[in-house]
C-alpha cells in the first residue's frame, strides 16, 4: 500500500480490517517518523513503544482469527497530554505534574482503547492548556509543520501538528476556549468541539488528577485529516458516563440533510467587534465561492446575539471556571486589581480580573443569560442548518515568547490587537453549548492554512460533521505540508481557487438576510 503516514483513519481502519498492512507495522511507522521528525515539529512528547507493539500485535493476531476488535481496529493514536492514560505519564505540560502516571484512564481514553485504538503516545500542550501557542517547560515548544517560525496553536497544538505532520493516525484533544478548532485551523486538519456533555471529561487536566465534578464549557473531541474520521471518532467517544448510563443512553440525530444543496446554511464572515484579517476572509470567500458553485444554498446573517455580547458572556464564564483551579497567589493579584479598579475601568485585565473573583450571584445570572441564548440559537436553527463562520481572527502566528499573554498582541490586518481576541469566534459554539467543526478551508498566498468553523444545533453534532464533509468534497481532501508529504495519493488542490473581484458583503447567488 502506499505510504499510510497521511491517509485517513477510515482508511486505515479499512486496510487493518483487510490485512493489507498490520497494526504493529502502523505502529512502527509512526514511531520512526516521530524519531526522524525531520522538520523538528515536536509534537509527540512521550511515546510508549513496548506497550503500543505489544497491544498492536494482539489486534494482529485477533485479526488474524476473524475476529471483531471494535471500529478503531487496532488504529495507532495518539492523546493529548491534558488526558489520563493509565500507566503513561499525563503532565498537562505543567512541570509541578513531571511525573503524573495516573492509575487510570480517563472515560474517553477507556472508549477508544475498547473500541481497538492502539494508544501510543501523548502529545504537546502548553502548560495546563492555557495558550494560543504550546510551549512548556517540560518539552518545549511544538512548531507548525507549514512554517516553523509559526505556532500550531493551542492548547491542542500538538495534537494538530502531528496529525498534519503524519506522526499520527488519530488524535484525542480537548476544546474550552477553540484549544481543539484553531490548532486544527492553523494546521490544515479536521477537529470536533462535541456539543457540550455528549463526552465525558472525567480524567482531564485541569481541574486536577482525581477530579470527578463535570466542568462547565469544557469538551473532549477527535482530531483527525478527514471528515469521515470525525464522524467515526464520535461514534466511539459519545455516550453518558458509567454512571449516568444505568439510566439513559444517547441517540444523536442524522444529519438533516444528504445532499449539500438541501442545507440552509447560513454565513457571517466578519464583525466589528472582532475583524477578521483579510489573508483569511480571501481564503473564507474563496471557499463560499466553491460552495456556491457546487449547489449550496447560503444566506448571510447575523449571530442570534451580538458578537460583543456573546464574548463578553463566554469571557465571564470562562473565567469562572478556570478560576476554581487558580494558584492562590494568581487569585490574590485577580482580587486587589479587581477591589483596587475604578468602578468605570473596563480594561480587559480588570474585566478579566473581576470575573476570576465574581460572586455566586453573579456567577448564576451568567448562567441564566446562556441559557437565554441557547434558546434563541435554537431559534435561530428552525431557520438554518448550520452557521459557517471563521475558527479565528488570523491566521498561524510567530512564535511569541513574552511571559504575559494579556500583554501580547496579534497584527490583524496590520493593526496591534489584543492576543486574547483569538479565542472570540471559537467562544460563539462554546459558551452556547453547541458542536462545532474545524475544517481546512484553503491556503493563504502564504501557503499558511485556514480553517472555516461550522456551527450547528445542540445535539446535531451528526448534522455538523456532514457538512464539513460536503466542504471536503467540494474543495478537496486533506493537504500535507510539503516536508510531510510522501507517496501520499489522493490529497486535494493545495488552494482554493480565488474568485475575482468579488464583494465580501454580496456575493453572485446570495440571499441576503
Amino acid at each position: 500500500m502506499d505510504d499510510p503516514s497521511l491517509m485517513s483513519a477510515v482508511e486505515l481502519t479499512g486496510a487493518l480490517r483487510r490485512r493489507e498492512v498490520s497494526s504493529r507495522e502502523l505502529v512502527e511507522h509512526y514511531l520512526r517518523r516521530i524519531e526522524k521528525d525531520p522538520g523538528g515539529i515536536n509534537a509527540v512528547i512521550t511515546v510508549d513503544e513496548q506497550s503500543a507493539i505489544s497491544r498492536a500485535s494482539d489486534a494482529d493476531e485477533a485479526l488474524a482469527r476473524g475476529e471483531h476488535v471494535g471500529p478503531l481496529c487496532g488504529l495507532p493514536t495518539t492523546v493529548k497530554d491534558t488526558i489520563e492514560t493509565a500507566g503513561l505519564r499525563t503532565t498537562a505540560g505543567a512541570p509541578e505534574l513531571a511525573g503524573h502516571v495516573p492509575h487510570r484512564d480517563a472515560d474517553a481514553v477507556s472508549r477508544l482503547r475498547a473500541a481497538g485504538a492502539v494508544i501510543f503516545g501523548k502529545t504537546n500542550t502548553p502548560p495546563f492548556a492555557v495558550d494560543f501557542q504550546t510551549i512548556n517547560p517540560l518539552f518545549g515548544r511544538t512548531n507548525n509543520p507549514w512554517d516553523q517560525t509559526r505556532t500550531p496553536g493551542g492548547s491542542a497544538g500538538g495534537s494538530a501538528a502531528a496529525l498534519a505532520a503524519g506522526h499520527t493516525g488519530f488524535e484525542l484533544g480537548s476544546d474550552l476556549a477553540g484549544s481543539i478548532r484553531i490548532p486544527a485551523s492553523n494546521c490544515g486538519v479536521y477537529g470536533l468541539k462535541p456539543s457540550h456533555g455528549v463526552v465525558p471529561t472525567r480524567g482531564h487536566i485541569p481541574g486536577p488528577p482525581g477530579a470527578l465534578a463535570e466542568p462547565d464549557l469544557a469538551t473532549l473531541g477527535p482530531l483527525s485529516r478527514s471528515a469521515d474520521d470525525l464522524a467515526l471518532g464520535l461514534d466511539v467517544l459519545a455516550g453518558p458516563d458509567s454512571h449516568s448510563a444505568r439510566a439513559w443512553r444517547l441517540e444523536l440525530p442524522a444529519p438533516r440533510a444528504e445532499r449539500l444543496r438541501d442545507y440552509r446554511l447560513g454565513v457571517l464572515l466578519d464583525d466589528p467587534y472582532c475583524p477578521i484579517d483579510s489573508a483569511v476572509l480571501d481564503v473564507l470567500t474563496s471557499l463560499l465561492d466553491a460552495l456556491r458553485t457546487a449547489g449550496a444554498r447560503m444566506a448571510q446573517v447575523q449571530p442570534p446575539a451580538p458578537l460583543a455580547e456573546t464574548d463578553l458572556l463566554f469571557q465571564q464564564t470562562l473565567a469562572g471556571v478556570t478560576a476554581a483551579y487558580l494558584p492562590v497567589p494568581n487569585l490574590a493579584f485577580f482580587q486587589a486589581v479587581a477591589v483596587g479598579a475604578d468602578p468605570g475601568d473596563k480594561s480587559p485585565l480588570t474585566q478579566w480580573a473581576r470575573w476570576n473573583v465574581q460572586s455566586v450571584r453573579d456567577w448564576w445570572l451568567a448562567r441564566e443569560r446562556r441559557a437565554q441564548l441557547r434558546v434563541k440559537w435554537a431559534d435561530f436553527f428552525r431557520d438554518y442548518d448550520a452557521l459557517l463562520c471563521p475558527v479565528s481572527n488570523i491566521p498561524p502566528i510567530p512564535h511569541d515568547d513574552s511571559p504575559e499573554p494579556a500583554q501580547r498582541t496579534i497584527l490583524v490586518n496590520g493593526q496591534p490587537t489584543p492576543y486574547m481576541t483569538q479565542s472570540v469566534w471559537s467562544g460563539l459554539a462554546t459558551v452556547a453549548d453547541l458542536p462545532a467543526v474545524a475544517v481546512p478551508a484553503g491556503l493563504t498566498d502564504s501557503d499558511l492554512p485556514v480553517g472555516v468553523q461550522v456551527l450547528g444545533p445542540y445535539l446535531e453534532d451528526r448534522t455538523a460533521i456532514d457538512i464539513a464533509r460536503h466542504i471536503e468534497a467540494a474543495i478537496g481532501r486533506f493537504v500535507s505540508p510539503p516536508s510531510s508529504a510522501s507517496g501520499v495519493t489522493g490529497v486535494g488542490p493545495r488552494r482554493v481557487s480565488r474568485p475575482g473581484n468579488t464583494d465580501r458583503q454580496s456575493l453572485p447567488g446570495w440571499t441576503v438576510r
